[in-house]
């Protein structure tokens, strides 16, 4: 069964002036790790997730080419105009994971909205291995990178991290429900080292002094892959 991953980052005695510059290094790792150097949209939200937003921008969904889509420093400085204790400010960013064509509503991201891919990302969605298991793609998704103020949703931060990356469902990383040859467990692997890669990157881009990879349902990756590559044995 599919779980949603997560990414929980801290910082020691976080000044609430300092959160956009440690969301535009988080967002900006993103680039180099399979991802799109420009963010696609940027919400916020006050007191907690039952508000109705009280900004929202949607950055160049018309349109095609390297335009689409706003510098991340720039989306988090228009979106931290409204610097309060109390809002958490989100913002969705491509990144691409191999993924088994017949699974791509499972494998998208949060409300299952696919990005719309880049120039880069269009090239590299157009690589794909026609195996017994399936059609392998280069599929973009949205991830959502979120800051939170400190008393947002009574200091969710404390749980779930100053900055928390939603990278959606764990599809990508285990393939639970297909039949997985050696194509697949290449791709998986490639997938597994992207988002160590950008996890290590965005900790130490950003200053993060803790991090935290996780599961909604609690269970861990790195033993669900373990029993999963097992199987095939």
């Amino acid at each position: 069964m599919s779980d949603t991953l997560y990414l929980s980052l801290w910082y020691p005695n976080l000044r609430l002036e300092a959160l956009p510059d440690k969301l535009t290094a988080v967002l900006g790792a993103f680039a180099a790790h399979g991802g799109e150097a420009k963010v696609y949209a940027a919400t916020v939200w006050p007191i907690n997730w039952n508000e109705a937003p009280v900004f929202q921008r949607i950055y160049g969904r018309a349109g095609e080419g390297p335009e689409r889509g706003a510098e991340p420093r720039h989306a988090v400085e228009e979106a931290t105009e409204l610097l309060h204790d109390d809002y958490a400010y989100e913002f969705q960013i491509g990144w691409s994971l191999w993924e088994l064509e017949a699974g791509h509503s499972e494998g998208s991201a949060p409300g299952n909205t696919t990005a719309g891919p880049s120039t880069s990302v269009a090239a590299a969605t157009s690589a794909q291995d026609d195996k017994s298991s399936g059609r392998w793609v280069r599929e973009p998704r949205l991830v959502r990178v979120t800051g939170f103020g400190p008393l947002f949703d009574e200091g969710t931060y404390e749980q779930e991290g100053h900055i928390r990356v939603d990278f959606g469902t764990d599809t990508p990383f285990l393939e639970e429900e297909a039949e997985l040859d050696d194509i697949g467990a290449k791709h998986i692997e490639e997938n597994v080292r992207q988002l160590v890669a950008l996890t290590q990157a965005v900790e130490k881009d950003s200053g993060a002094t803790a991090r935290l990879l996780w599961s909604e349902l609690g269970e861990s990756l790195a033993q669900r892959l373990a029993a999963r590559l097992a199987m095939r044995n």
